[in-house]
């Protein structure tokens, strides 16, 4: 195939993930009660199940101050919740394209690597829902200046927290996933993760930084799921290396 019949396989494939992704964002259309007082808002509320569990009174009101906003809002989430509920289609569409130009041994390699992506995905998506996102909020609404000045937080200000500590930090929980694939067609190797563990750190701190408010607490929160994830693509690459496949 020519470069334009590729780059035409690729436009086909980024329609139809495009495509799943627009579908499956009419469910946050649909349900919006569910979507919102379910599942969005449902960590800015006392009763939350992090917040019971560990006993931590919480307390947080939310306001709208710009009138499109919350239009924008349900946008917004409901596309979220596309990405969230179409992730695994969009790895398969992925998969589909890049499968033609591999060969056997790597086409075994690469599938296990999109297979665990999507589990990866969903266990950023859980950490940052149920433990990032109620920690930084309990941080940041229990820390005032001065008695005198009270939180109000706008719909917006927590969208955006929500979204960045949900989303993207499903995003980042993929490093495993590109290392394996790297590893096992011989670009990185275990030994070289080995050696860069104290640029990782500060790698991992700064990443952490970006993610989160950039508060020292929530950013050691996140921080520290990050490094196992190194340690564990360490660990991926040791399995690897020993796979008798890769030896002939």
């Amino acid at each position: 195939m020519s470069f334009w019949d590729h780059l035409d396989v690729l436009r086909g494939s980024l329609f139809r993930a495009i495509g799943a992704v627009c579908l499956c964002s009419v469910l946050g259309l649909v349900f919006r009660e569910l979507l919102f007082d379910g599942i969005v808002l449902a960590p800015t509320r006392p009763d939350f199940i992090v917040y019971r569990l560990l006993g931590w009174p919480f307390s947080m009101e939310l306001i709208n101050v710009e009138i499109s906003a919350q239009f924008f809002v349900h946008l917004k989430a409901s596309f979220a919740v596309g990405v969230i509920v179409a992730f695994p289609y969009v790895v398969w569409e992925l998969w589909r394209f890049l499968a033609p130009a591999l060969y056997d041994r790597e086409k075994k390699t690469v599938r296990t690597a999109f297979a665990m992506s999507t589990g990866l995905f969903y266990l950023g998506v859980l950490v940052g829902y149920f433990i990032v996102l109620p920690v930084c909020l309990q941080f940041f609404m229990n820390y005032t200046v001065s008695d005198a000045v009270a939180n109000t937080i706008t719909i917006g200000s927590y969208m955006s927290m929500f979204f960045s500590m949900v989303l993207l930090i499903g995003v980042v929980f993929e490093f495993p996933t590109v290392v394996l694939v790297l590893n096992r067609l011989g670009v990185l190797d275990r030994s070289s993760l080995r050696k860069g563990r104290r640029y990782a750190v500060v790698i991992v701190l700064v990443l952490a930084a970006l993610i989160t408010p950039s508060d020292p607490f929530s950013m050691f929160v996140l921080a520290i799921p990050l490094y196992f994830l190194y340690e564990l693509s360490i660990l991926l690459c040791s399995r690897s290396a020993e796979n008798p496949e890769m030896k002939e």
